[in-house]
């Protein structure tokens, strides 16, 4: 419980859950793939910023995301593909469309910095939503760490299921480091598989908060504090709440 994100909680926190948000802290603030540490800190402080945007509420509340016009109220650290990118997938991510998609990469964003961008969304919003569920303050972020991204590439990317490249279970090298469970692994697994280093950050973490990949099949074992009905039935609820179509 000395963990910073979660100091003065009344309910007691698991020591992997702790563990677990320290390191996803550290990660965030640390040199990604295609993102310099200071980028990545000033997409998770936007990420932060989105649910205040007043463009960004037209948009949810008109009856095509596509009739609403105007710009974005950001930090104005990031650049316009990065923003708009951060903000829908924050604030409206259900009417999101491959078209849509495509015209982020056209204003100037790599395939890898929009797949690093959306693990951060992912992922900053899983840390931050566990605190306020717990009645606790936004942590501070951190101070960024110098070094440069590694800029790697996975030889088996290809674009095939979804709107970007994905490395499919087979396609999988050596050099990309652990990627999957087991060889089934859904495509849920695979959304942040052109990036592994995002793709490994992000379940590390979503492991903890859910269950890890080798325990999701397995209907009659337990491994939290609520039976395993209990855990699908508030999934359930959540994923309907945000209009998961997965």
């Amino acid at each position: 419980m000395s963990a910073p994100s979660f100091a003065g909680s009344r309910i007691p926190v698991r020591s992997d859950l702790a563990e677990a948000h320290e390191r996803a802290w550290a990660a965030i603030a640390a040199p990604g793939t295609w993102l310099t540490g200071e980028r990545r800190i000033a997409v998770a402080a936007e990420i932060r910023h989105a649910p205040a945007c007043a463009h960004c509420a037209r948009i949810k509340a008109a009856l095509s995301p596509n009739a609403v016009t105007g710009a974005h109220e950001d930090l104005g650290t990031l650049g316009a593909a990065e923003v708009e990118l951060i903000h829908r997938v924050v604030s409206d991510p259900g009417r999101l469309s491959e078209k849509w998609s495509q015209s982020i990469l056209a204003r100037g964003l790599s395939e890898g910095e929009y797949v690093e961008v959306v693990g951060l969304v992912a992922t900053v919003m899983m840390l931050d939503t566990c605190l306020r569920a717990l009645g606790l303050p936004e942590r501070a972020l951190p101070a960024p760490t110098a070094g440069e991204p590694t800029r790697y590439r996975p030889a088996g990317a290809r674009k095939k299921a979804a709107w970007l490249p994905l490395v499919e279970p087979e396609d999988a090298l050596e050099a990309d480091g652990p990627l999957y469970p087991n060889p089934k692994a859904g495509y849920i697994y695979r959304g942040l598989s052109l990036v592994p280093q995002s793709l490994r950050d992000y379940w590390a973490l979503a492991n903890c908060h859910y269950m890890p990949g080798e325990y999701v099949y397995q209907f009659d074992k337990s491994i939290r504090a609520i039976r395993r009905p209990q855990v699908e039935i508030v999934a359930a609820r959540v994923s309907a709440m945000h209009q998961c179509a997965y």
